[in-house]
């Protein structure tokens, strides 16, 4: 009898059905990995994509973000390419970004060939042409704005010492927008140098040596050693620098304000009055659309470039 029982005892034992353990071995692994998930994509949802697609739709209606919205449908995007004070805005942005975007990784260039040597006090050197980028915007909009001051600014105070007549700065629309320009190079430099600084250092210096000791000059080392090397860094720096100048926003709004005479007005800076200072929502968002549409433009312009560079690479 007592083996009897224990053979039933034994027929009885569950039968593990391994598909359905690997099922719920995967579903606890999944909602583990939601649970990490969520937060961040609960951010970028509600950071991000809701706000892109409130921002379309209000573009398409008359807006103060108080009243009732009434939809107007392309009125909005009409309206803006009839704008003056928009077009204007477009053409302030564009030199903005003409004159700072070669400059700065020219600049760049040029300060990090000086700094890539073994020399004394080299870390300092680099420390110091860095300091600048890391100061916030702001702060550089508030010390420039003292410095540049067309009546007790210290710009004028130098000026004045070599008997140079005192200079309108901020206060003069032929100067104000250039002003900002080279505010924008004092602290933008820093960034290209120490990208290119990285690039400098990574080039192998059998290779430099190896041209030397073919007789390649400094010229000619650079052309076709230095300068290929360094291609990527630049493409990096053209299509970063590009962005961050065509929405330049901060430096203006504390140093000019748009002024003097609408004369800095940039894209953003008009995006940011129309929505906060004439209260017209709508308006402003279309604006913003423009501007994100051109830069939409620019970014797969530059994408298709650096493909085609890329197969002739490749093909050779």
């Amino acid at each position: 009898m007592k083996t009897q029982f224990r053979v039933a005892v034994v027929n009885r034992e569950p039968v593990r059905d391994p598909a359905r353990s690997l099922r719920r071995r995967r579903y606890g692994e999944a909602s583990t990995a939601w649970s990490y998930v969520l937060p961040s994509v609960a951010i970028i949802l509600g950071l991000g994509i809701v706000p892109m697609v409130w921002s379309l739709v209000l573009s398409l209606q008359s807006s103060d973000l108080i009243t009732p919205a009434q939809w107007v449908g392309l009125k909005n995007y009409e309206t803006l390419s009839h704008d003056p004070n928009f077009r204007a805005a477009v053409g302030h942005t564009l030199i903005y970004t003409a004159l700072f975007v070669p400059l700065s990784i020219a600049g760049g260039l040029g300060l990090a060939l000086l700094l890539n040597r073994k020399v004394r006090l080299i870390g300092l050197y680099r420390t110091l042409v860095f300091v600048p980028f890391v100061v916030s915007a702001t702060a550089q909009g508030v010390l420039f704005s003292f410095i540049f001051d067309s009546h007790f600014g210290l710009a004028n105070a130098v000026l004045h010492w070599f008997d140079i007549p005192a200079q309108g700065f901020f206060a003069d629309k032929s100067q104000a927008l250039y002003l900002l320009v080279l505010i924008a190079l004092w602290s933008g430099v820093g960034f290209c140098v120490v990208v290119y600084l990285a690039g400098l250092q990574d080039i192998p210096a059998e290779l430099v040596e190896a041209a030397s000791i073919d007789g390649a000059g400094r010229g000619a080392t650079f052309r076709f050693v230095v300068w290929p090397a360094l291609r990527p860094m630049t493409v990096f720096l053209l299509i970063w620098e590009t962005l961050q100048s065509l929405q330049v926003f901060d430096m203006v709004f504390v140093t000019t304000r748009g002024g003097p005479l609408e004369s800095t007005t940039v894209v953003v800076f008009f995006v940011w009055q129309q929505a906060f200072e004439v209260f017209n929502a709508g308006y402003a968002a279309a604006g913003a659309y423009v501007l994100a549409f051109g830069l939409l433009v620019l970014s797969i312009g530059i994408r298709l470039i650096r493909r085609g560079d890329e197969r002739k690479v490749s093909r050779r």
